[in-house]
């Protein structure tokens, strides 16, 4: 794969932890388990116009953005649908590896981008290393994915009952 030769060892402890502290997949954490986290980092750097991973793709890590922005793109009948845009401190590509199926969507750097990201190897070396530390961060997880899902049905329901106008939501006719 094309971006091994990019991923790099995080040796910047200071300047990540603030960033690990305002990740909800990471809340609850103390400091000890944010380090274990913390070494298990690795750092990717991407190009404007270079996907991340593609629609499909199998997952292989969790990622954090540490600068630069991400898109997430779906292709629907062959038409590419933009669903979000992710930026710093933002974390994407967690519920992909823990539910083991293929990623839904594509993600494209919108800028020049620096990931910092979990291998789904690593993460899953805690089972049986830290069972604690995993069964935390499994559960934060599950909890992000209700987020968002509680969002996407928010967004659905708001659909079905109308369109959004200047002023918010509007019934249709």
């Amino acid at each position: 794969m094309a971006i091994e030769k990019y991923r790099l060892p995080l040796l910047d402890v200071e300047g990540v932890l603030p960033i690990l502290n305002k990740i909800a997949v990471l809340g609850g954490l103390d400091d000890a388990q944010l380090y274990t986290v913390f070494r298990m980092l690795e750092t990717e750097h991407y190009n404007k116009g270079e996907f991340i991973f593609r629609q499909g793709d199998a997952p292989s890590h969790i990622r954090i953005v540490r600068s630069g922005k991400v898109r997430m793109v779906e292709n629907v009948d062959g038409t590419a649908m933009e669903l979000c845009e992710f930026g710093p401190g933002d974390c994407f590509g967690e519920t992909s590896v823990i539910a083991i199926h293929t990623h839904t969507a594509s993600a494209l750097a919108v800028e020049e981008t620096e990931l910092l990201v979990i291998p789904r190897e690593k993460l899953f070396a805690l089972y049986d290393s830290d069972p604690k530390l995993f069964g935390m961060l499994a559960l934060n997880i599950a909890r992000e994915a209700c987020r968002r899902l509680n969002k996407t049905e928010d967004i659905m329901l708001h659909y079905a009952l109308g369109r959004k106008s200047e002023n918010g939501w509007k019934q249709n006719d």
